[in-house]
């Protein structure tokens, strides 16, 4: 589903990866990083698809509600258990959004 977000600016944190084979517990854990962002102060919306690649983008009101999800416990303990059992690569990247714009057959 296609998050709906406030007008800009605002920040996108967008998460690539790819998983190892057979990745024990991922997908609730995964299930379960989402709904607690959804809790988070600052939290706006958020997005995901996967193949080979997996594309997670969240959305944020500023840096400082993007530092305190970094560091919030329980996603401290998946990142961990991200690095040392699922993921065989990632990549975090955070960018302003300064722009959007929408479309919606009717």
């Amino acid at each position: 589903m296609i998050a709906q977000t406030p007008p800009p600016p605002y920040y996108a944190v967008i998460f690539s990866n790819t998983l190892r084979d057979h990745p024990e517990g991922y997908p609730d854990m995964a299930e379960r990083m989402e709904q607690l962002a959804s809790q988070q102060p600052g939290y706006l919306g958020f997005e995901h698809a996967r193949s080979e690649l997996g594309i997670s983008v969240s959305y944020w009101r500023d840096l400082a509600s993007i530092q305190a999800w970094k560091q919030q416990a329980d996603h401290l303990f998946a990142q961990e258990k991200g690095r040392a059992d699922w993921y065989s690569a990632y990549q975090v990247r955070i960018a302003r959004v300064e722009r959007d714009y929408s479309f919606q057959h009717p």
